[in-house]
């Protein structure tokens, strides 16, 4: 598997969780927002290091 297919998956899984703790959050749930945040960071993180490797071939 390659890098760039490799955080795709990541940022999907990631991405998946900020929807469901999102959900949570509208509903007054104030954990969940603060890890749907997290998540958000988390793909941020993973979005520069698929840009770093798509524009390096990887």
């Amino acid at each position: 598997m390659s890098k760039t297919n490799k955080l795709a998956d990541e940022i999907k899984s990631h991405f998946t969780e900020f929807e469901s703790n999102h959900e949570k959050s509208i509903s007054g749930n104030k954990a969940a927002g603060s890890r749907a945040r997290k998540a958000v960071g988390e793909i941020k993180k993973l979005v520069t290091a698929y840009r770093k490797a798509s524009v390096a071939g990887e």
